[in-house]
């Protein structure tokens, strides 16, 4: 198959009226000119299908155009949302990703950084396996990290809201007229099991209710969601019988877990106790991991941190940063109440 004739800046410039020099400046989005100017050399190398010298833009703009993405993980569960959803930013951005993760070992991300520093990336997006704050990467461009923060409070850090989604649950489950409300977090050190716990207590407080028992940590596994509902139901202060299957009331009429997984395993062993969810106890998961939420029996209402949407600001927030505007301190995306059958039933 033969190929066309090479289309060069010149023929361009001839179709579009204008000097050569302009039509760098247009493309590469430098120099002062009019946005009439810049959208008409635009339409000109569309219509000559003019393909930039990606060597020439770089050296004319000093820059790479190219942006690391470096994942603490292999891409997982919460990472490959945001490398995902930064990815579509950056390419809107006329920027392309490149890649790199860590998988938890120091030694590889430090590798890492420094081929991204070699390859004079613009910025670097740095994103990880939870919420826990980390240590920043020190290198001569502008960093943003997403879903982990960095400790350092000056630089840009994009998170979920976990204080916000446990509100809406709070709210969800007290207008459903759920009172009696217990609590299974993951590891107890963790960020994403101690804020929703603390959350959770104080939207209770705040409308004269109290946590039912005290919180159970674990990990975050279906085994320990299955072990936390025989601990919560086997503690009755009342003394009314907790079994559903012995034939009296539970303790609880809602059990909110900290994660999908948690909440995927509790629902199984509640209906291994004789207890209907949600009828006699409704059941919230959080993060929205539609392999657990979905394939739970009943679907669970869970919170969606919107991952996608996080990697995308992040990246956002890494464009403004390059072209000058760099942002500061801790952003807070807001999550979703996803309502399902857990708590509502079939109707």
């Amino acid at each position: 198959m033969e190929r066309g004739p090479v289309v060069r800046i010149t023929d361009v410039a001839a179709l579009a009226g204008v000097a050569p020099s302009t039509v760098s400046k247009a493309l590469n989005g430098t120099g002062s000119l009019r946005e009439s100017t810049r959208a008409k050399v635009r339409e000109a190398a569309d219509r000559l299908g003019f393909v930039p010298d990606a060597t020439a833009r770089s050296l004319s703009a000093r820059r790479s155009f190219t942006v690391g993405l470096l994942s603490t993980d292999s891409a997982g569960r919460f990472s490959l949302p945001v490398v995902l959803g930064a990815e579509n930013a950056l390419v809107g951005g006329e920027l392309s990703a490149l890649l790199a993760t860590a998988r938890h070992d120091p030694v590889r991300e430090q590798h890492h950084v420094r081929a991204l520093v070699a390859r004079r990336v613009d910025g670097i997006i740095v994103t990880g396996r939870t919420t826990e704050p980390r240590e920043p990467i020190r290198v001569p461009m502008p960093v943003v990290y997403a879903f982990a923060p960095s400790v350092d409070p000056d630089d840009a850090s994009v998170v979920p809201d976990d204080a916000t989604g446990m509100r809406l649950l709070v709210e969800h489950l007290v207008a459903l007229g759920r009172r009696r409300i217990a609590y299974v977090g993951g590891r107890a050190e963790q960020a994403a099991s101690t804020v929703r716990h603390d959350t959770l207590v104080a939207e209770l407080a705040a409308r004269g209710l109290e946590l039912v028992g005290p919180a159970l940590y674990g990990d975050w596994s279906e085994q320990w969601g299955r072990r936390a509902v025989d601990a919560v139901l086997g503690r009755d202060p009342g003394g009314a019988v907790a079994d559903g299957a012995a034939g009296g009331a539970p303790a609880v009429d809602a059990i909110v877990f900290a994660s999908d997984q948690l909440a995927r395993g509790g629902c199984d062993r509640l209906r291994e106790r004789g207890l209907r969810v949600p009828d006699d106890v409704a059941v919230t998961g959080y993060d929205d991991w539609d392999v657990m939420s979905l394939a739970s029996r009943p679907p669970l209402t869970t919170v969606d941190m919107q991952l996608e949407r996080l990697g995308q600001r992040a990246a956002e927030l890494l464009i403004a940063a390059i072209e000058g505007e760099p942002a500061r301190g801790v952003e807070r995306l807001a999550p979703r109440l996803v309502v399902r059958a857990s708590t509502l039933g079939d109707g």
